[in-house]
């Protein structure tokens, strides 16, 4: 069984082009974002690298980690850091977990527990290694989405999501279809219309159970 969302990720050890270090020390106080590929040197995989790269400013923003992982070894993750950031033309500066056994993959349910890469193995042998993790600084999914080896992330949906999490985290409200940064909010259920009133000031009561306010700053 995978990881479910708002269980603590395990405290896996990680050996990356960076080093080697333990998941929740790297996370520490921030939020983080976990995003694996299946190979180094692939098409698609390369401009989904490039994305994150150019994108460093608005992780800091955000106060948020970025960590790649493919299952090939630190030595081929630091050749393809220079095509990353050749075709990115920006710095790759986030880690890659270098996951040659497997261990990691399987550990947060990306391949059967039975898998193994043989020689000569193409893409295709890791193919369901695409999965994008967004994880709290209290160490625990809040988010998953998994993609084809055919279909390239969409790395602004990933920003509107981590937007979407920070804006709820703790408080009590969520978010509609296609929010973005700024929009109105929904009332959580949990608060009757007084309490709502009380904690967030005018509510606009679209229908008893939808409830909007600004977005609380």
């Amino acid at each position: 069984m995978g990881i479910r969302i708002n269980e603590v990720m395990p405290n896996l050890e990680l050996e990356t082009d960076q080093g080697t270090f333990m998941l929740h020390d790297w996370i520490g106080d921030s939020w983080a974002i976990l995003f694996s590929h299946p190979k180094d040197f692939t098409p698609v995989c390369t401009t989904e690298f490039g994305a994150v790269a150019q994108l460093a400013d608005e992780w800091a923003k955000r106060n948020t980690k970025v960590i790649g992982l493919s299952v090939d070894g630190v030595d081929e993750h630091k050749e393809w850091k220079v095509d990353i950031e050749h075709y990115a033309q920006a710095p790759a500066t986030f880690p890659i977990i270098a996951d040659e056994s497997l261990a990691v993959s399987k550990a947060l349910d990306m391949l059967p527990a039975n898998a193994y890469l043989p020689d000569g193995r193409t893409a295709a042998d890791s193919a369901s290694v695409r999965v994008v993790f967004i994880i709290s600084p209290d160490k625990k999914l809040q988010l998953s989405m998994s993609y084809p080896m055919s279909v390239g992330r969409n790395f602004a949906e990933v920003l509107r999501a981590l937007d979407a999490l920070q804006a709820t985290y703790g408080v009590p409200i969520a978010t509609p279809a296609n929010w973005v940064q700024g929009q109105d909010v929904i009332v959580a259920l949990s608060l009757d219309d007084a309490a709502a009133k009380e904690k967030f000031g005018e509510i606009d009561i679209k229908l008893p159970y939808l409830r909007t306010t600004k977005q609380p700053k």
